[in-house]
């Protein structure tokens, strides 16, 4: 769930229970789950939703809750530090020179990109996300859709400069983590 989803936890939740083994996923549970003196009203609310069902499960239940964020640091102690409610966290690191060559590959298939220093082109985006390497072929798409005439799309090195350019100068290091 996120988004406008989140109001709707106690109904997935059930709907988990009956389904199980299932598996309810929270995207960006920071959303409702913020420290209680930096909430917002309705945010308080859902916290205590998702509390209540968390602990509402019994142990022969088999529902996993899976729960991510950008902000382990804001998240509420009762959910984040209380026992049996959050047993595992997993960090997931930027990717690695190996990795966001293979993203790279994977966010060009359906492309046609003709870049002539992949490596170099590797090594610029070291300290970038997965979502940031999806962004920039995007962009350089975008670019080489515009400057088309003939209806060739073709992402050049061109393109992808211009969209680095635009992604990491003017977005800047917070566009580059996210």
């Amino acid at each position: 769930m996120t988004g406008r989803g989140m109001g709707s936890i106690e109904t997935a939740c059930k709907l988990a229970r009956l389904l199980q083994p299932s598996t309810v996923v929270l995207e960006d549970v920071d959303l409702i789950g913020t420290q209680r003196h930096m909430q917002a009203v309705d945010a308080n609310a859902l916290l205590f939703e998702l509390l209540n069902q968390m602990d509402g499960l019994a142990d022969d239940c088999d529902v996993l809750f899976i729960l991510t964020t950008n902000r382990p640091d804001i998240l509420e102690p009762a959910l984040a530090a209380r026992p049996g409610r959050i047993d595992q966290a997993i960090e997931v690191p930027l990717p690695d020179a190996d990795c966001r060559r293979r993203l790279l590959e994977l966010y060009g298939r359906g492309l046609t990109v003709e870049v002539d220093n992949w490596d170099g082109l590797v090594a610029r985006t070291e300290g970038v996300s997965a979502a940031f390497i999806r962004e920039l072929l995007r962009k350089a798409a975008v670019l080489s859709a515009v400057e088309s005439t003939k209806g060739d799309l073709v992402v050049r090195d061109s393109h992808v400069e211009e969209a680095l350019e635009e992604l990491l100068v003017a977005g800047g290091d917070l566009t580059k983590s996210l």
